[in-house]
């Protein structure tokens, strides 16, 4: 997988932060709200839409003391699954970004479970957010799951399908009931699926058909992803894995 060429369906563009798709590409200045963004691959969209020139709400629930001192974002504390909360922060905006998680050891949450967030965040938080946006009247909607959940699911190499049934199955199955929650929000969607996050210089390669290229990819190019879907209609409806691409060469 890594070294060789792109397969025909892999549109391998490499994505840095603050580059958008000129195709897809809206002049105006947007309003979006980054949920789960002091996670991070949160913080790479953050950083990628300011890097845009967009107007940033950050919702989080410690997200005062992650970017008190951040120019260009207004932060926002609350939880993710209470719909007050939510609807606090959706309101008067133009997209929202979706990027929960839960942050803990793997392994601990694997044996004890997870001591500071709900196992069905992904779910539940999205589904509030999808409420939220309803009655608001909002439309355009960017989730994060995880390569190898849904449609890619029987494209998922065989060691990391073990590395998913021993260590990951509740999270895993809990970005299966998110991405069912968002398929039927009614909402213009975008489910975007990275192989493993790094936080690395890895480029993202993208394909809407599955395929991958190298299975890392840096949270920093998939948080430009984010960005360039929240402000665009590129990819409505669609499932975009995001996986490792060389870096270009200068020009």
């Amino acid at each position: 997988m890594h070294g060789r060429s792109p397969p025909p369906t892999v549109r391998a563009t490499v994505v840095h932060a603050g580059q958008r798709d000129r195709h897809h590409r809206e002049e105006l200045v947007m309003r979006v709200l980054v949920v789960g963004a002091t996670g991070g691959s949160g913080r790479a969209a953050v950083d990628a839409l300011v890097g845009g020139g967009h107007e940033v709400t950050a919702f989080a629930r410690r997200a005062s003391a992650a970017f008190a001192e951040r120019a260009g974002v207004r932060p926002v504390d609350g939880d993710a699954t209470v719909a007050a909360d939510v609807a606090r922060a959706v309101r008067g905006k133009d997209a929202v970004v979706v990027t929960l998680g839960i942050r803990e050891n793997t392994l601990k949450v694997r044996v004890l479970g997870s001591s500071g967030t709900p196992m069905d965040v992904r779910s539940r938080g999205t589904a509030v957010v999808a409420a939220a946006m309803r009655e608001h009247g909002m439309r355009r909607l960017v989730v994060q799951s995880s390569y190898g959940v849904g449609p890619t699911r029987e494209l998922l190499p065989l060691s990391s399908r073990v590395v998913f049934a021993l260590m990951i199955r509740q999270q895993i199955q809990d970005s299966e009931r998110q991405e069912s929650v968002v398929r039927a929000s009614g909402l213009d969607w975008t489910i975007v699926q990275p192989v493993y996050l790094t936080d690395g210089e890895e480029a993202a390669a993208r394909s809407t058909t599955g395929e991958v290229r190298a299975m890392k990819v840096s949270r920093r190019a998939v948080g430009a992803v984010l960005a360039e879907l929240a402000t665009s209609t590129a990819d409505t409806g669609t499932t975009v894995t995001l996986s490792g691409a060389p870096a270009l060469a200068p020009a």
